[in-house]
């Protein structure tokens, strides 16, 4: 219930973000008046004037009527003069500070008499009165210790930041309250206007409630503050409380649960202030997870609330108002369009890192384990693989324990493992190593210590049952645009875009027999480690989904069975939330999700990835689900045929896109196919319509299409596709979803089903080593020599094997 609120200060009026109207008559108890300029010209005081006027209406904090109506009068009187001294009449109570700049450029502050009230995670707009005796047009700044960053990251490796470097350090947040900065936005101007005398707008957040000090501080450029360090000011201020806003969040089947909130005013302002976040709530973010029966911090005012879980839900946006009492309630009801783990269907996101790239290195180095599982609950991830890296090693790998963590639910498990990122073989290919019992390679004492190669650190994490593969895929995989002449030529971008100018394509089909440059930090040595079946899966969503799957499809088409799996590398690739890319794997009925059924499914390819707004369901051949076994003998995903024949590819698919088209969807679509968002539904749109393509693909080769509405709903399909050979079968909305694929063996034979790409991979093989072997070490490039070798031989045993 709304519990009365208790102040002994006047009730400040908030509007929308919580700014206080400012009255003329409130002035702190025994400040002087600012000193009157003079000799200020009418048109152009009297012009600005008006622009300030605006400005506070637009930032919400209109002035009130007495101050309209006394510059309305000051515009009928006849001198400049009585102009100049009415304005500054109406205008100096609201001052937060004066700022003289002599005809030395040199700056000096003095405290203003308005009253200095701010409101606990909420904004306040102060005028600030500028004498510029200079005549100058610099930018005005303010600066104050007391609006310092609460967080800091380092720099370089970032393996051990808080011992390595000097940051901020978790004593000092408590006195870094403040956020300020001028309001220099339209109708006013970034500049100062060089008149003698003109009126700022300064805002103020404050982070904590009561009594707090801040020293503020003005200048216009390096070396204009005053002597004696005068351009500063310590100015007491009187916080008022927040509105406790007690959450009820109740999930779709009536039980509790923990969701995204994103919060903003009608200025745009996000709530809580980024700038001051801490964990559990991320600075990087604009939305917070709050769980239900918790609570935030909010000024009495008018919000836009957007309250959702996941690519699963549908969005809930409401306007709420938070009245001006101590404690106020507002409740949510989610809403889901579609409901996977109700058909056996479990949500994962492989790849989530606490520490390094968006996450700061101090106050700690990193975020711990109660705040990344708050996340994964919030965005409804049903298994989150927590990867300790590089940056905040040695700090993060202590919550290892090679189990699931004690902090997981019967729905939402979280796990801790490694990504080998920021080691000595990263150049060759970043490491998701999953299941794993032990997080140090053995006889290293420190990171500089790993192999420089993937081969072995794969083959270490598979021989103690781990589940391992490559992450980001696409990187160093990319390749060339189509010109206007047919041509083909390398951007030369490889996180993907290419310049305003620039007249090619984007590779778009599959397969693609151009040749990548294997110079990145994706799947590149996967061409080796795949034939010497060192490697479960690679990693999908997160990278340009032709770059990542052009390679395993040539690989497919060679007999080789790795599979794929969705992943975001949270908070490096994407920070916009955990489990933007997302693998699905099946459990059966009397399977019960815990990480060593769900990690099995992944291994055996019983999944499917994608963005999680398409979904394809219970993809099966000839009655053999993806990733099941036909018999106890046989592998998982194989399905024998005696000779050939017509088999049945059924599924069930669904997606969801806008009913219409928005000038947001049509962004996305319009695209290049190596711009993010690389995975996406809107990508699939045909035309102003609701339907996107599903296809059916034999050999990486498209052999049906049905078009189906994405508006949700879940419908059917049985398709006859002729299998001549032994072959691979999969389905696929381009780029949103793809399944792991059916291995249809006929007669027994193995899988050759192109051979220009057992000829790509024979050429991958030596692109590789040639652009790898320099960053090998000497010491073990012989021994990767042998297995490149090897591979390039598997390769060509197969070219002499396959079809044409």
């Amino acid at each position: 219930m709304n519990a009365p609120r208790k102040t002994t200060s006047p009730v400040l009026l908030s509007i929308g973000i919580a700014i206080c109207l400012l009255q003329p008559a409130r002035l702190a108890s025994g400040q002087d008046d600012l000193a009157i300029v003079h000799r200020v010209p009418k048109q152009p005081l009297l012009a600005a004037t008006a622009r300030l006027i605006e400005a506070m209406q637009f930032a919400g904090s209109p002035l009130d009527d007495s101050t309209l109506a006394a510059i309305q009068d000051a515009d009928k009187l006849g001198t400049p003069a009585e102009v100049s001294r009415a304005i500054q009449s109406a205008l100096d109570p609201l001052c937060l500070a004066a700022v003289h700049i002599n005809a030395e450029s040199r700056v000096k502050v003095t405290e203003g008499p308005v009253k200095k009230q701010l409101m606990q995670q909420g904004w306040r707009a102060f005028l600030v009165k500028v004498h510029n005796e200079a005549g100058i047009t610099p930018e005005l700044v303010v600066d104050s210790p007391n609006a310092a960053p609460v967080y800091q990251k380092g720099r370089g490796a970032r393996q051990r930041p808080r011992s390595d470097e000097d940051l901020v350090d978790p004593n000092e947040t408590e006195d870094r309250w403040l956020d300020l900065s001028m309001l220099n936005r339209a109708p006013l101007k970034k500049q100062l206007s060089g008149l003698n005398l003109e009126y700022r707008v300064v805002m103020l957040g404050s982070r904590d409630a009561g009594k707090r000090e801040a020293n503020i501080a003005f200048n216009v450029g390096q070396g204009t503050q005053d002597i004696g360090f005068r351009n500063s000011v310590a100015i007491l201020f009187d916080c008022q409380s927040a509105v406790d806003v007690q959450l009820g969040i109740i999930d779709v089947d009536g039980q509790p649960t923990t969701a995204s909130l994103l919060i903003t005013d009608d200025q745009g302002r996000v709530y809580p202030n980024p700038a001051k976040r801490l964990a559990p709530d991320f600075f990087f973010h604009h939305q917070v997870y709050r769980a239900d029966g918790e609570s935030l911090l909010l000024p009495p005012g008018e919000y836009n609330v957007s309250v959702t879980r996941g690519p699963e839900y549908v969005p809930i946006r409401r306007r709420i108002r938070v009245p001006d009492i101590e404690r106020h309630q507002e409740s949510f009801q989610l809403k889901r369009w579609i409901h996977m783990a109700k058909r056996r269907w479990y949500s994962g996101d492989h790849h989530v890192h606490a520490a390094g790239c968006a996450h700061y290195d101090s106050p700690t180095e990193g975020v711990g384990p109660e705040d990344m599982m708050r996340h994964l609950l919030g965005e409804d991830v049903n298994v989150g693989c927590v990867l300790s890296w590089g940056p905040c090693w040695y700090t993060q790998k202590e919550f290892f324990n090679g189990q699931t963590s004690a902090l997981s639910t019967e729905d939402n498990l979280m796990r801790y493992d490694v990504e080998v990122s920021g080691f000595p073989s990263s150049h060759a290919g970043h490491l998701c190593l999953l299941n794993l019992s032990e997080d140090d390679y053995p006889g290293t004492n420190e990171i500089e210590d790993w192999p420089s190669w993937t081969l072995p650190v794969l083959q270490w994490g598979k021989q103690q049952g781990g589940v391992v593969g490559y992450s980001h895929s696409g990187w160093g995989l990319a390749l060339p645009d189509t010109m206007p002449d047919g041509s083909r030529k390398f951007v030369g971008r490889p996180w993907g875009g290419a310049k305003g100018d620039w007249r090619g394509k984007a590779a778009d089909a599959l397969p693609d027999f151009a040749m990548p440059k294997f110079d990145g930090i994706g799947a590149n040595e996967y061409i080796v480690t795949v034939a010497e079946d060192a490697c479960d899966f690679i990693s999908a969503v997160d990278t340009p989904a032709i770059w990542e799957l052009n390679i395993w499809y040539h690989t497919l088409n060679c007999g080789m069975t790795a599979r794929i799996s969705g992943e975001t590398d949270f908070p490096c690739i994407y920070g916009d939330r955990v489990g933007l890319g997302r693998i699905y794997v099946q459990l059966d009925e009397d399977q019960p999700l815990d990480y060593e059924n769900w990690i099995a499914g992944l291994k055996d390819g019983r999944s499917y990835c994608g963005d999680g707004l398409s979904h394809i369901i219970d993809f099966a051949v000839d009655g053999l689900g993806v990733g099941q076994k036909q018999s106890a003998d046989t592998k998982p995903s194989r399905l024998d045929l005696k000779r050939p024949d017509t088999v049945n590819v059924t599924f069930d698919v669904a997606a969801l896109l806008k009913e219409t088209p928005t000038k947001e969807t049509e962004r996305i679509r319009k695209l290049r196919m190596d711009e993010k968002p690389y995975w996406h539904i809107e990508r699939c749109r045909l035309g102003d319509s609701r339907r996107v393509p599903v296809e059916v693909i034999v050999n990486g080769e498209v052999v049906d299409t049905r078009q189906i509405i994405a508006d949700g709903s879940v419908t059917s399909h049985s398709i006859p596709v002729q299998i001549d050979q032994s072959s691979w079968v999969a389905v696929r909305i381009l780029p949103s979803v793809h399944t792991n694929p059916v291995f249809v063996h006929v007669a027994d034979k193995p899988i050759r089903a192109n051979r220009k790409s057992a000829q790509w991979c024979i050429d991958a093989v030596a692109a590789c080593w040639n652009s790898k072997r320099g960053q090998i070490r000497e010491s073990e490039r012989s021994e990767a020599k042998a297995a490149y070798d090897r591979a390039a031989e598997r390769y060509r045993t197969i070219l002499a094997e396959s079809s044409n």
